[in-house]
């Protein structure tokens, strides 16, 4: 696996190093709510499920949204250091990640609008298993938390453009 991948790491980076356009790309979703706050998630040929829970009004029918950006979050480092890990010539055995996430609920039901709705703050661990010296762990570490990408966005403001269509419900006159 890790010969595998140090060779698509290897042969990818070569190609975009070649041709800075084959290095865009774009991934979508699409969501709708169905029933309650629980909404239905595609992406590519995915479907996930996301909800809030009872205490907030949902049906715990999935992960709320801002459970999704832990995931996200936790899931992407992983997969940088098994990449990293791999194009480095480091060994490991195993990565896990363990976030938390603090979030003053006051800033969303705008109870109090000098709060933002969003967490104030990501704590976790990420738990290598490896016989690798603690340096050549510590440089992995530090190449991850340079590329990857959801730390990335998380560390900076990414711009975000969302417009709005209105439209009537089927059957009413406009």
């Amino acid at each position: 696996m890790s010969d595998d991948l140090k060779r698509i790491i290897s042969e990818t980076g070569a190609a975009f190093r070649a041709d800075a356009s084959a290095a865009q790309a774009v991934f979508s979703s699409s969501s709708q709510l169905q029933e309650g706050l629980r909404s239905q998630v595609s992406i590519r040929q995915h479907g996930l499920v996301v909800d809030e829970p009872p205490a907030l009004g949902g049906t715990d029918a999935g992960p709320n949204p801002v459970e999704l950006i832990l995931a996200a979050l936790g899931t992407c480092q992983e997969i940088t250091y098994r990449a990293f890990a791999a194009a480095l010539g480091i060994p490991l055995a195993g990565v896990s990640v363990k976030l938390d996430g603090d979030i003053d609920l006051r800033g969303f039901f705008a109870v109090d609008d000098s709060i933002r709705p969003g967490y104030q703050k990501i704590t976790g661990t990420v738990t290598l298993v490896s016989d690798a010296p603690v340096e050549k762990l510590e440089m992995l570490k530090e190449a991850v938390d340079g590329h990857c990408p959801v730390l990335d966005m998380l560390r900076n403001p990414t711009p975000v453009a969302l417009s709005a269509r209105f439209q009537q419900p089927a059957g009413t006159a406009a």
